[in-house]
């Protein structure tokens, strides 16, 4: 077939002001938010945090649409699929940038998405068991002096937790046993009763075991300490300056959503994590509002995204 410019001008012209349109007119039906977990959970918590603010921002219902399994992939692919026209989002974890790297998806992160907006971060807390010495300094002199012999529990292979922790021991020259576990949840118990060491999670899931004296905390894994938890150092102040690790998550949409869509989306977001009742939710559960940009977004997760891939291929981690 002959090319002929001024027809291929003509559809690209067609397809800008059919695309513009629909932006105009949007919405005109209810929105979908895709969840990768359960109900109830984390990331759970904070898409139901924000979705009765935006659908009062946008006039138009906002579901969500929990959709668990395969680590997020089931989330994703569906989003990667959908129609390009605002109606379906996915929240998702720092987790589902890490987990392509590992296992084959039938989606690429960088190119089936659109960057929406970072919703929140929160940091991870480095925790001991109480009857290993008593600040980090003092647990990395006796973790060299005793290679081979501490143990720690994550939610899986290639979750955040032992990421966190393999980052950790390359950081400070320091061997570890990782034990991977369906969740972890299910660390605490040997943790707390000392068959387990040490673990990585979040401040709202260890804060309780903190206050009981079942566990310890060495320090907080951002560059800022963190209200639920003010007396723990951060890694820096603690003596491990560059170690910053962040539980973060955000909106995407699918790769080719008209950009007036999804700044009008971020927009909205932007404007429901600064409600007072949000940020009291978030707060609670030990989160931090963030709202940035689509570009401030695709910056950071391209630079989480490298990051990541480098610690796996430095700790060799692979899904067995």
């Amino acid at each position: 077939m002959q090319f002929r410019p001024h027809h291929f001008a003509l559809t690209l012209l067609l397809a800008t002001i059919a695309a513009g349109a629909t932006a105009q007119n949007y919405p005109s039906r209810p929105v979908r938010m895709l969840c990768p977990i359960l109900p109830g959970g984390g990331l759970d918590v904070i898409a139901r945090a924000i979705a009765p603010g935006l659908s009062e921002n946008l006039k138009t219902s906002v579901v969500v649409d929990n959709r668990p399994g395969a680590s997020g992939a089931i989330a994703m692919e569906v989003t990667a699929n959908a129609a390009r026209d605002g109606y379906t989002f996915v929240i998702m974890s720092v987790t589902a940038v890490i987990y392509p790297e590992l296992n084959k998806t039938p989606y690429n992160v960088v190119r089936d998405f659109a960057p929406v907006t970072q919703v929140s971060a929160s940091p991870y807390v480095l925790a001991v068991h109480p009857s290993l010495p008593g600040t980090l300094a003092d647990f990395i002199s006796h973790a060299k002096a005793n290679p081979g012999k501490f143990t720690y529990g994550s939610s899986g292979i290639a979750s955040l937790q032992q990421l966190s922790a393999e980052l950790f021991s390359s950081m400070t020259g320091i061997k570890l046993v990782h034990i991977p576990y369906k969740g972890i949840g299910a660390a605490f118990p040997d943790l707390i009763a000392g068959r387990t060491h040490l673990t990585f999670s979040s401040t709202a899931s260890l804060a309780g075991l903190f206050r009981a004296k079942y566990l310890r905390p060495l320090a907080v894994t951002t560059a800022q300490r963190t209200p639920m938890l003010p007396e723990v150092p951060t890694m820096a102040e603690a003596g491990l300056p560059g170690f910053v690790v962040t539980q973060w998550h955000g909106l995407l949409a699918p790769a080719g959503t008209p950009r007036a869509i999804t700044e009008r989306v971020q927009q909205g977001v932007a404007a429901v994590l600064k409600q007072p009742d949000v940020l009291a939710r978030l707060a609670a559960d030990g989160t931090d509002a963030v709202g940035s940009t689509p570009a401030q977004f695709a910056t950071h997760m391209n630079a989480e995204r490298a990051k990541w891939i480098k610690a796996i291929k430095d700790a060799g981690i692979t899904i067995q």
